[in-house]
């Protein structure tokens, strides 16, 4: 945390110095995993439900933190390092994240919606690199622990950054926004997601428009213009819509998918731009819009702007196509709801494979209609044409039956991938997706693995017939 020191933090957030003699010592970035402390990070000591930071101290210490946020001293903690004692880490590291973020007057772009913020992210990060050093929100660093860790990265050499802002309840939004203050709103969808606690779309909504209350009047709002909700927000900022639809300020006139992607015209801002997207789905179609808004907005040229997009990257499990000579699988067990099951759905089908198959988890925090929504997108995969739907899970059974004679269900994550071997055939494309929590990051691990050991029996075999 450049030009912050471990005493000047310990003012910002009200905290006690201990011991209490002043510490000169340099912040670096926050970290919340002693593992991962560098020397001068500020080691933050939350305690979780089967973790306590508070038990590692002396580990950050020994790999060379500067400080520790804490909330109690634990024995033995006294004496090793500077310590700032707080009522509430969580509280304090908002207060010195946000005096941390008023140093710097670059733009920060804030992302959020309800499905591809991630995409988004690395799509207009990529644009936006082009030309100004900028940076991203890493992993999952979304939330109210990892805005403030991203913020903690900032430096003078920066020009520009692209922070994903992700809530699942009201009031989330607002902690958020006040830390990042965005230059430039972007908004993905309006869809369900973390309906247990915010209801219904209109909550949703809500929800994540409370970032528009700490824009300026002349900043811009980049939203999805084919998302009903979006397409029908009042709000006092200047609205820049995209999308597929004729009314879209950034518009897609055609998209052609061949084996190494997406090619797209783009028409918006005075111009039209032919890109080429290293991905597939139409969501990357939304998400180069975005970006092409953006990179508008900042003034790059077309080209910046084509080789931007040409640079994207999919993060890891998050719609990752792996091609292997046994299957294709779209790995994208990092997170679901409907609206993105549908989407990879959508994809999915638009592959080439002798079979499609779903293999689906739980989606969580969906409320009271968690059956009914696991029911239809079984629904939506069978009507797709989707010839196998694998599910296990909570609402597992609620899947595969909306799947009809597609849908097989199992009692346990376990035993789906024990089935795989004599499930899957060579030939077969695939989808992976489940909520974080359902883990099937494991069962796309089992695919790769069963891809591999497909690929060593061949190569087996070929020896053989030496």
């Amino acid at each position: 945390m450049e030009r912050m020191t471990v005493s000047r933090a310990a003012q910002l957030c009200g905290g006690t110095l201990l011991p209490e003699a002043e510490s000169s010592a340099l912040l670096g970035n926050v970290v919340i995993d002693s593992r991962m402390v560098m020397p001068g990070d500020l080691f933050v000591a939350y305690r979780g439900e089967r973790v306590d930071g508070h038990d590692y101290i002396a580990s950050a210490f020994a790999r060379g933190a500067a400080g520790c946020l804490v909330e109690r001293v634990p024995d033995g903690a006294d004496g090793l390092g500077p310590l700032i004692l707080v009522p509430d880490v969580q509280k304090a590291l908002e207060q010195i994240a946000k005096a941390y973020r008023e140093q710097f007057k670059l733009p920060i772009i804030g992302i959020t919606g309800s499905v591809g913020k991630t995409t988004a992210k690395e799509m207009i990060s990529a644009v936006l690199s082009r030309r100004l050093r900028t940076l991203k929100t890493a992993g999952n660093l979304n939330n109210q622990i990892g805005v403030p860790m991203m913020i903690s990265r900032l430096d003078s050499g920066y020009e520009a950054a692209v922070i994903e802002m992700g809530i699942s309840d009201f009031g989330e939004m607002r902690v958020l926004a006040d830390l990042v203050r965005p230059a430039v709103a972007v908004f993905t969808t309006i869809g369900h997601a973390h309906l247990e606690y915010l209801h219904d779309l209109d909550g949703v909504l809500k929800a994540k428009t409370e970032m528009l209350e700490y824009l300026s009047d002349e900043a811009p709002v980049i939203l999805n213009g084919d998302d009903e909700k979006l397409r029908g927000l009042k709000c006092r900022q200047r609205k820049i819509c995209y999308g597929f639809g004729v009314d879209n300020d950034f518009r897609a006139l055609s998209c052609e998918t061949d084996d190494s992607g997406i090619q797209c015209d783009v028409a918006g801002g005075g111009r039209t731009i032919r890109l080429r997207i290293p991905a597939f789905g139409r969501h990357h179609v939304y998400a180069a819009l975005a970006a092409v808004a953006v990179g508008v907005f900042f003034g790059l040229s077309d080209e910046e702007i084509i080789a931007g997009i040409a640079d994207f990257h999919n993060v890891e499990r998050r719609a990752e196509l792996v091609r292997t000579a046994f299957i294709t699988m779209i790995d994208d067990s990092y997170n679901a709801n409907p609206d993105s099951v549908r989407s990879g759905i959508d994809t999915l089908v638009q592959l080439p494979g002798k079979r499609h198959v779903c293999i689906l988890g739980d989606m969580l925090e969906l409320g009271k209609e968690s059956g009914e929504m696991h029911r239809g997108v079984g629904r939506y995969a069978a009507e797709k044409g989707v010839e196998l739907v694998l599910t296990a899970g909570t609402y597992g059974r609620d899947t595969a039956a909306g799947a009809g004679e597609a849908g097989v269900c199992f009692e346990s994550r376990d035993a789906l991938i024990s089935a795989l071997p004599r499930l899957i055939a060579e030939g077969d494309c695939l989808l992976v997706k489940a909520s974080k929590g359902s883990h099937f990051e494991l069962v796309s691990a089992a695919l790769r693995k069963l891809a591999e050991q497909h690929a060593g029996a061949e190569c087996a075999g070929e020896r053989g017939k030496l």
